[in-house]
Order: C-alpha cells, then structure tokens, then sequence
C-alpha cells in the first residue's frame, strides 16, 4: 500500500491560523504588533522570491514588516550599521538577513551583529548552543517545520531509530538534536559514511537533507519507515524534485513528504512562529 503523504501545505495553513489567533491575542494584551525585518543584499532572484513570500506571510497572520534592499555592492559597514539600527529599533522583534550574501561580504560576522533575542533564524552561536542544551525560545525554521509535521502526524520520535542524512548547520546539525530532544536514537550521516545504505534500512524515520535529485532510492528505505525530503533540486527535466525517489520510496514508506508541498510551505511559516515567540520575550 502506498505511504500517506505528509501535506505540508495543509498543516502549514493550519498553524497560520493559529499564530493570526495568537498575534491578534498579543496586539490586544500589549498594545503592540510583532515586527520582522528582512535584509536582501543584491539581485539574486530566487532569494527576492523568498522575501517576497516572507513579507506577505507576515501580512496573512497580522505581522508589520519591512524589507531592507541594499545594492550587491553595499559594504560591510553599511550591512552592520542597518543591522544596529534594527537591533535597537521597538518596533522589530525578529531580524534576518537573506542568504547567500555577495562574496565580498563576511557572511559570519553580518549575523552575529544580529541580537540573539533578534536572531528569527536561530543561527547565532547564543541560540545554537541553547538548542543543544534543550533551553530554546527559537528554532531553526527548517528543522522546526521538520518537527511540527511529524508531531501533527501523529509520529513520536520517542524510541525510534532516526537517521538524517546531512551535517550542515542550518538543518542536519539543528535537525538530529531535536529528534534527539524528542527521545529519538539518532544516526547522522554524511558525504564519507561508509555503507550508507546500511544506516539508512535501520531508520523508522528517515530525514534527507543533501540537496541531491533521487539520492535516496526505494533499496535504502526501510519498510513502514516515515520519510522526510528537505532537498529541493531540480532533476534532468528542469522540473522541482527532493532528495528522495517519491514514487519508487512512496511504495516502500508509511508517510512520506513531497517536494514539493511537504517541508518548504513549513519554513516561512516557522519563521513567522520565532517572531512572535521572540515579541513575546521582549515584553
């Protein structure tokens, strides 16, 4: 029988609906609305997609926003002193600076100016290190997003066997801790993982996150397991595809997410949850 499929969109629309009851609910108590500002340096057009959508999701649940576009030639000086002025300003809760920056640019240093009870994106080495611990205000949005569509499934982490494949920091890394905080026996792998294929028929839940068109096929899928495709690629066609062979894995799998419509409509909305977490602190 085929894997129910994980609608991502669906809960995702879902938890706006919640976090516009929410916000309504804090605009009354405090007298204030939950404020993001987004920075975009240069042209990149995928990356003016992203804050095009970030800043209509932030109307949808009732969220002011601003959106800070600096030429691609814009110095460090120039990033940072924004960033100081955002930092200090009442009415923003949550900053986040669009990645890839130009090269020119140090990417590291731009983020830690960021305040850590600022930090929506969870990047700074302050809010890392409070994941790790277990004593978090804000998550990493992807691997956050992760976590709310397998709770919202109904699946526990709790005494499984968890692989996730990919050690970055904005996902493997952050990813296997929370499974972990969730009671989960977690496996990480990576690029030199010898047999990997071995590792990955022992998960009851699978999280891919390579960034590679069909790396993970129906033979490296345990059956039953619950599977998770945060990749988004292209394949040879052009056409938007995950990590994971959905049609062949979805035959082997119980659950499985989409690409797209799984992880992605979760990110933004995960996003929009740190702001008002973080509005919150701030009170």
């Amino acid at each position: 029988m085929a894997a129910t499929i994980i609608d991502g969109k669906r809960i995702s629309g879902e938890i706006r609906v919640e976090l516009a009851e929410q916000t309504a609910a804090f605009k009354n108590q405090y007298n204030t609305v939950p404020g993001l500002a987004v920075i975009i340096v240069g042209e990149d057009p995928a990356s003016r997609v992203y804050v095009r959508n970030k800043h209509k999701a932030c109307a949808e649940v009732g969220f002011y926003s601003e959106v800070h576009e600096l030429p691609a030639d814009a110095s460090e000086e120039q990033v940072i002193a924004l960033i100081d002025r955002l930092n200090d300003s009442k009415e923003i809760h949550g900053i986040l600076v669009q990645l890839p920056l130009p090269g020119h640019l140090d990417e590291q240093k731009i983020l830690l100016r960021i305040k850590p009870e600022k930090d929506v994106d969870a990047f700074h080495p302050y809010n890392v290190g409070k994941i790790m611990i277990g004593d978090y205000n804000v998550l990493p949005c992807t691997p956050a997003g992760v976590m709310q569509l397998l709770a919202r499934s109904g699946v526990s982490a709790s005494g499984k066997h968890c692989v996730v494949i990919g050690r970055s920091n904005i996902v493997g890394k952050p990813m296997a801790m929370l499974l972990l905080h969730d009671n989960g026996t977690v496996t990480v792998c990576h690029s030199r993982t010898p047999d990997l294929k071995a590792q990955t028929l022992q998960a009851d839940i699978l999280v891919s996150a390579v960034g590679r068109a069909g790396f993970v096929t129906a033979d490296m899928v345990k059956p039953g397991a619950v599977v998770i495709d945060v990749g988004i690629n292209r394949n040879a066609q052009g056409k938007l595809c995950g990590d994971v062979d959905f049609e062949a894995v979805r035959e082997v799998a119980s659950m499985i997410t989409p690409v797209p419509g799984g992880v992605g409509p979760m990110t933004i909305t995960m996003l929009l949850q740190n702001t008002l977490t973080a509005a919150i602190a701030s009170m």
